[in-house]
């Protein structure tokens, strides 16, 4: 009798205790994770915490996983949480690239601030009539509101807000959302050209000007492709397409959202520049092209016609690798097809150079471009800024689970279920979007002190050399 009563004891206080970490698990803000799947969520924190332990007793090395190992994703983490990424026991990476350090480095009385560049022209041929001047180098790449839930691209909007950087809208036009936050916009104009597109697929000059009416609204973007798909259009499931995204996008509800393999009326160099002219002229504000590497010859003839022509020329380039991009794609696409960030961006910088055209027009780097070192590289390679999808899908949360097309993403990041998106506080998840931009800020800065500059303004290649070809990425932080 007495043991049947204590094994009813012991049942109730495992019972009361399963209730009290589920109420806690789904009243807690922190962890999506958590809320979503309260209780056995722990299992993954859990694993989390000691695998760094466990690990030296197995296999599989920190910098096994793709498309982003644990020791990048935990910097971000970490960086996001504002936790300190101090290392222990020396390094465990053995980079493909380091950096020249000086004799004697930046003193702290010598650091100075990140000044900022300006983008875009006020006078002459291809003038903007509100040029934009950016004020970080590392800044968010465009993810379509639809692809991204709306909890997700409201924490982004605040983010970039917190932290004085600027949000790409992605092709799926620009959201409530996107301002929600009050931050700088980049808006994006697809093949389909979302959100500024007439009936029949045209680009609508009067959607240009309400978009730009928006003073958060500060330059536009043509985007020809993207690093994930190169020669392929944009993909949104039909279980993606509710009403409010296809009123945004101006497209029919419930139908798969295949955006053209290129812009119809775009067809030749002269036709770009005279579409970007258009936009420019439209708007009154910067205009710059997405695009991927594949022949630097077009890059080169391209360079050619905007000093021919410079009402033609961009007022910024975005370079993204072939290794990019957030978006579902042919696997022979996404592993394949388009030259890598680090071919591409020396090439891009060096054919600028030589048409003179480095204080015309800026160049933007992407392509898994997530920790300081990969941010600091491509600024030496010729960068004047940066941009990341990825990596602020993890400051976000995302735990790489490869479900952002199904619509059950566990995080909510991409979830379309009310109750995933549910689990993505965004007021919380802001402040984790702007801690890892401006942590990045800070630990470039360090990498550029080190080499003897003031500021991240001041890298040249010079500053950077060809190493060992090792394993890449951060060693995972202690603490």
């Amino acid at each position: 009798m007495l043991f049947d009563v204590s094994l009813g004891i012991i049942a109730l206080l495992i019972v009361s205790g399963i209730v009290t970490i589920y109420l806690h698990d789904i009243r807690q803000t922190q962890h999506t994770i958590l809320r979503n799947y309260p209780v056995i969520g722990h299992i993954r924190y859990f694993a989390e915490t000691w695998g760094t332990y466990m690990r030296q007793y197995q296999y599989l090395p920190d910098w096994s996983e793709r498309p982003f190992n644990r020791l990048e994703r935990s910097w971000v983490y970490r960086s996001a949480k504002g936790v300190s990424n101090l290392v222990s026991f020396g390094s465990e990476n053995v980079p493909s690239f380091v950096f020249r350090n000086a004799a004697f480095p930046v003193l702290d009385s010598e650091k100075r601030s990140y000044p900022g560049k300006l983008i875009g022209i006020a006078n002459g041929p291809g003038a903007s009539r509100e040029p934009f001047v950016a004020k970080n180098f590392f800044n968010i790449s465009g993810m379509s509101y639809g692809a991204l839930s709306h909890a997700a691209v409201t924490a982004l909007s605040r983010g970039a807000k917190l932290s004085g950087v600027w949000m790409g809208t992605g092709e799926g036009g620009l959201s409530k959302f996107h301002l929600e936050g009050g931050g700088d916009i980049v808006m994006q104009i697809g093949t389909a050209k979302y959100g500024v597109r007439e009936a029949d697929g045209t680009l609508s000059e009067d959607r240009l000007r309400t978009i730009a009416a928006y003073p958060q609204v500060r330059m536009f973007e043509v985007k020809l492709a993207q690093g994930a798909k190169p020669g392929k259009g944009g993909i949104l499931p039909a279980n993606k397409v509710t009403p409010e995204i296809a009123e945004i996008r101006g497209i029919p509800v419930g139908q798969d959202s295949i955006s053209p393999n290129r812009h119809t009326d775009i067809g030749s160099i002269a036709e770009l520049g005279a579409f970007v002219n258009r936009v420019r002229n439209v708007t009154g504000k910067p205009v710059g092209v997405k695009f991927v590497v594949g022949d630097p010859g077009f890059v080169d003839e391209w360079f050619e016609d905007c000093v021919t022509n410079p009402e033609h020329c961009p007022d910024y380039i975005h370079v993204d690798g072939g290794e990019g991009g957030t978006g579902a794609a042919p696997a022979s696409l996404t592993d394949y097809v388009g030259l890598p960030i680090t071919q591409a961006l020396p090439i891009v910088a060096a054919l600028r150079a030589e048409h003179g055209l480095k204080e015309r027009i800026r160049i933007l780097a992407a392509g898994k471009l997530v920790t300081p070192d990969k941010v600091a590289w491509a600024l030496c390679m010729g960068a004047d800024f940066v941009s990341s999808a990825r990596g602020f899908m993890f400051a976000l949360g995302c735990i790489q689970a490869m479900k952002c097309g199904s619509g059950n993403c566990p995080t909510g990041v991409t979830a379309v279920n009310p109750k995933l998106i549910a689990g993505l506080n965004s007021m919380d998840k802001g402040v984790r979007v702007a801690n890892y931009a401006l942590r990045m800020q800070d630990e470039v800065a360090i990498i550029a002190h080190s080499c003897g500059l003031t500021d991240p303004s001041g890298f040249l290649p010079r500053h950077v050399t060809e190493s060992e070809r090792g394993v890449g990425g951060f060693r995972a932080p202690v603490g």
